[in-house]
């Protein structure tokens, strides 16, 4: 590990400790040519699969990409940061856990909707706008149907 003060790679690790997320190692090392402390973080390297859209391209999962989306359908909703990212980190997790090279960008579209559902419906239909391409109001109205179907069976 390099130093970011002087580039030594020349150092100790002074004290080991499990991340606030569990997800990581937090490890404060001293380095031995400077004397200057910093701090790494030593994770899993996760191996997320190639996104195949309906074109057929094929493109690198893109975290951000999603947290730009659901960021956008949750505007000016009270939905915090926190939970978006949790959102985020659960269809990332999906996406690894499918275990394949590839997922079609419509498994992770689908994820994307069942979560904001969860979250808040206004974003889930603002969303669902966006990603279904509605062509006219009568899809519209027959997605916000559907979702007030779904909202009354759930409550009895």
């Amino acid at each position: 590990m390099k130093c970011p003060f002087c580039a030594s790679v020349e150092n100790k690790v002074i004290d080991s400790r499990i991340s606030k997320d569990g997800f990581a190692i937090r490890r404060r090392r001293e380095c031995n040519a400077c004397g200057k402390r910093f701090t790494t973080y030593e994770s899993v390297e996760e191996v997320l699969p190639m996104v195949v859209k309906k074109d057929g391209r094929r493109e690198l999962f893109d975290r951000g990409k999603i947290l730009a989306g659901i960021k956008k359908a949750c505007e000016k909703r009270p939905v915090s940061m926190d939970s978006i990212e949790a959102v985020v980190d659960r269809i990332e997790r999906a996406c690894q856990e499918v275990q394949a090279r590839e997922v079609p960008s419509a498994f992770v579209g689908e994820r994307v909707m069942s979560e904001l559902h969860s979250l808040d419906e206004v974003a889930y239909v603002r969303f669902a706008s966006v990603y279904r391409q509605f062509r006219d109001v009568n899809e519209f109205l027959e997605e916000l149907e559907d979702l007030k179907r779904k909202r009354r069976t759930h409550s009895t």
